[in-house]
């Protein structure tokens, strides 16, 4: 039996009082495509956050490939991760964001090439190739020496997927990617992924609120609701037939906003 790459152990994290993830526990395997749905302010994106590093988990432990994410050893005991073991980890797993975050003052071939530049010392040679290879993937290669400020919003997005993918992740993780876009530029995005999904063995965790896409990419979908998972399991079983009254309630209202699911 496969080791999960991705272990949550009992992580709390508070935002002032309050309580945004509540003694979460969660393991995701290798390869897994994993769909994360449920209301605004329910602790979805705060998991991507936190297993980027970008946000501080309050008590509980993370493992990263059996590997501490937050805590290393140290005199035969766990102590806080210092920076040093932070960066390294942080180069297992990519970062998709809802608003793009690409650097405005830089063409999309050096978007892409700057974190295997400057974290893997990569040469410049050879960061454009596999860059180059990367934007034809997303179909962006013939955008490479325009600037951000050129693109539409779904272009830049899928420059920002190839921009996480540079660096050869083992985890990708995609916040709302598509929120942001105006509706006729969604399906371009969501290929990509599709693509991705498909041709790749690469552990995928999506917070999404485009059930119809979740339920098409997914292996397992959890619904989560203040900071807890409320339900998980297959797509069908969650989207078809789910168990939980609460989640009963959110994908009917889904579904009444005009959401296929």
């Amino acid at each position: 039996m496969a080791e999960p790459i991705i272990a949550i152990d009992g992580i709390t994290k508070s935002f002032g009082a309050f309580k945004v993830l509540d003694k979460l526990s969660l393991q995701v395997m290798p390869g897994e495509k994993l769909a994360l749905i449920g209301p605004s302010g329910s602790g979805k994106t705060t998991i991507l956050r936190i297993l980027m590093t970008l946000e501080r988990i309050d008590s509980g432990h993370i493992r990263i490939e059996g590997e501490e994410l937050y805590h290393m050893p140290k005199n035969g005991s766990l102590v806080a991760a210092d920076e040093r073991h932070l960066t390294r980890m942080r180069q297992k797993i990519g970062m998709v964001f809802q608003l793009f975050n690409l650097f405005p003052h830089m063409c999309v071939l050096d978007n892409v090439t700057l974190a295997p530049r400057l974290t893997k010392g990569t040469p410049r040679e050879a960061a454009e190739k596999r860059a180059m290879d990367l934007l034809d993937m997303v179909g962006m290669s013939a955008k490479a020496k325009a600037m951000p400020a050129q693109l539409s919003g779904g272009q830049k997005q899928r420059v920002a997927i190839a921009r996480a993918l540079a660096l050869s992740p083992k985890i990708m993780l995609f916040d709302e990617v598509t929120s942001a876009l105006d509706p006729e530029l969604v399906e371009e995005v969501l290929n990509v992924m599709r693509k991705l999904a498909s041709e790749t063995d690469m552990t995928m965790l999506l917070v999404t609120h485009e059930m119809g896409f979740a339920h098409d990419f997914a292996d397992r979908v959890l619904f989560f609701d203040r900071g807890r998972i409320v339900e998980e399991g297959k797509p069908d079983e969650i989207f078809r037939n789910p168990k939980q009254e609460r989640t009963q309630t959110f994908l009917r209202k889904i579904i009444a906003a005009g959401h296929r699911v």
